[in-house]
């Protein structure tokens, strides 16, 4: 598996109004704009940094994962993202190792890329994306 460099870093927030506030307004990072991915029942805002990106994250739905997370450990880091050379060789790979993987098969996720997310019961409590983009 050949990983590419972070991608971006996943933070889950209850309101993107507010999550927006500080990442833009104090820190100073610039908006790259908002997406909602019916999908995963998410709402994402990206802010570039360097080669990376933050990416805040705000549940559309009571019952959808970030929600779930938000309910469980509340608001904050939720979650690492590599961008990889290849996704289907990387779950292969990872697969042969007999890694715990919560995506089988790559979806798509905000901004076209195709993303599949590693169990943290795998990675030691992190939960780990895997992203290529074209």
């Amino acid at each position: 598996m050949e990983i590419l460099k972070i991608d971006h870093l996943g933070i889950a927030v209850n309101s993107m109004q507010s999550g927006r506030a500080f990442w833009s307004d104090v820190l100073g990072l610039a908006f790259e704009g908002e997406e909602t991915v019916a999908e995963q029942k998410v709402k994402t805002a990206f802010f570039p940094v360097g080669e990376s990106e933050v990416e805040l994250l705000e549940s559309t739905s009571a019952d959808g994962p970030v929600a779930r997370f938000i309910e469980k450990k509340g608001t904050g880091f939720q979650h690492v993202a590599f961008r990889v050379a290849n996704l289907d060789e990387a779950l292969a790979e990872l697969k042969a190792k007999n890694i715990q993987l919560i995506d089988e098969k790559p979806r798509l996720g905000a901004g076209g890329a195709r993303i599949a997310f590693l169990h943290p019961k795998a990675t030691g409590g992190i939960l780990v994306e895997l992203c290529e983009r074209s």
